[in-house]
């Protein structure tokens, strides 16, 4: 029997039961009921209403009222997928998985902002302070302003930073916060609702931009409740493959900006280094297109991006053919496969299918379905495309390629590497030197592909 004043609360859902179970009737989640006590402890402040109302007042859209003033902390891609710097009074809560160089990252972001004039502070409740001052050292900031703490209690926290008036200030991490008005364990999902409120009210009443360190579970989730994530004011994750240097800094959610930007980074010794172009980045180096590669132009956020995509369709030695793919979804590969055997008579069957976006980018725009069709094609084939083709279009069940929005920033972005070449959907408009092979079905770009008719 629970005690008094305990409840049963999901770790991953944050749903309350009044008794212990061995599944989450909500998210159905294993094993992820916890006890914690729902009474405050003795000598903590209750919660206080106003014994008057005010009324309620209502205001018109129109307003007067200057957009919030920017911290820009002079790392142009973190400012970028911010919407143009860090927003006063803003929560940003950045999540990724363990090792993917959060920490480094946001010590490199308060770093910058300090030498501009900033006031800001780095408060990790993970690390001591030796170890941050000595990672600030090798990534170059050891004469930075940045005011350093090591604390999770979440009221000596906002009473320091009362004491001084700070611009930016971030929190490593959430998980680890603690507040005394409950009896729950650090990391707990009433823990973290608890810490990030207060932090959040106290960034909106001061008017200072606070980034938050969140971890993820091993579904890539931010842990806790979801209902912090609505709390803040933006969402961004950083993203990066094991074995790859590189760095996606990708918003996923910003009431200041864009949803879906993104920032690119590389790691090195001395933390992460932007990658200005990273459309060259992700593309093979030189040398004649093998078969089975198709270059897709496509667009993260407001950014234009290329990317090849590599394919290799292979006979099977087993019963049941393998289909694997790394960086875009293993359901539309499903359904492409699909596709191509209903509708433009590719068999797969007795073959096995892999997959692989090149670079460690993960794409998820449906633009993306032509130009996957078209390496799986090439490689079925074994015809190679044209070394200066790029490919986008989005192919529906009925074999149709659909047109996609921002034709000719895809195209533009294209010729400024050196292609000269699309195999896009019917009605692309052609600019300057620029050839369009326009295709209303995918039957027609398997004929192309494999005729190798692109005039």
């Amino acid at each position: 029997m629970a005690r008094d004043g305990a409840a049963y609360v999901c770790q991953s859902c944050g749903a309350v039961h009044s008794k212990w179970a061995g599944q989450c009737s909500a998210c159905n989640a294993w094993n992820s009921l916890v006890e914690e006590i729902q009474s405050r402890p003795p000598g903590a402040l209750a919660p206080t209403r106003p014994t008057k109302a005010r009324g309620l007042v209502f205001e018109t859209l129109e307003s007067h009222t200057p957009a919030p003033p920017r911290i820009v902390t002079g790392l142009e891609e973190f400012d970028r997928v911010c919407g143009g710097g860090i927003a006063k009074g803003s929560a940003i809560l950045v999540g990724g998985d363990p090792g993917v160089g959060k920490s480094t990252l946001l010590l490199q972001v308060v770093g910058e902002a300090a030498r501009r004039g900033a006031a800001c502070a780095y408060i990790s409740g993970e690390e001591a302070v030796d170890q941050v001052r000595a990672r600030a050292g090798r990534m170059g900031f050891g004469e930075s302003s940045v005011k350093l703490a090591a604390e999770t209690a979440v009221r000596d926290i906002v009473d320091g930073l009362k004491r001084e008036r700070f611009d930016l200030v971030v929190i490593d991490s959430i998980q680890t916060l603690w507040s005394d008005m409950h009896e729950a364990g650090p990391g707990s999902v009433t823990q973290v609702r608890a810490a990030v409120a207060e932090l959040v009210r106290f960034a909106k009443s001061r008017g200072v931009a606070m980034l938050l360190v969140g971890h993820v579970t091993k579904d890539g989730q931010i842990a806790g409740p979801k209902v912090v994530e609505h709390m803040v004011d933006a969402v961004l994750s950083l993203e990066g493959e094991r074995g790859y240097p590189f760095r996606i800094l990708r918003a996923a959610k910003n009431r200041f900006g864009a949803v879906d930007e993104i920032g690119v980074f590389e790691m090195g010794d001395s933390g992460l280094r932007e990658v200005k172009n990273p459309s060259a980045l992700f593309l093979n180096e030189g040398g004649e297109r093998a078969a089975g590669a198709a270059v897709f132009a496509g667009v993260e956020g407001s950014r234009p991006v290329l990317v090849e995509f590599q394919a290799l369709v292979a006979p099977s030695a087993y019963g049941t053919p393998r289909r694997a793919v790394v960086g875009w979804d293993q359901g539309r590969l499903a359904m492409l496969l699909a596709v191509l055997e209903a509708r433009c008579g590719v068999g797969f069957a007795g073959r096995d299918v892999y997959l692989n976006v090149a670079g460690g980018l993960r794409i998820s725009e449906p633009a993306a379905d032509l130009a996957a069709a078209a390496a799986l094609i090439s490689s079925a084939l074994d015809v190679a495309l044209p070394q200066n083709c790029v490919v986008f279009g989005e192919v529906s069940l009925s074999g149709e390629v659909r047109s996609v929005s921002r034709a000719d920033t895809r195209l533009k972005e294209a010729a400024k590497l050196g292609f000269g070449r699309a195999l896009a959907p019917s009605g692309v408009a052609e600019t300057g030197a620029f050839r369009v092979t326009g295709v209303a079905r995918l039957m027609e770009a398997v004929q192309r592909i494999g005729e190798d008719t692109w005039t």
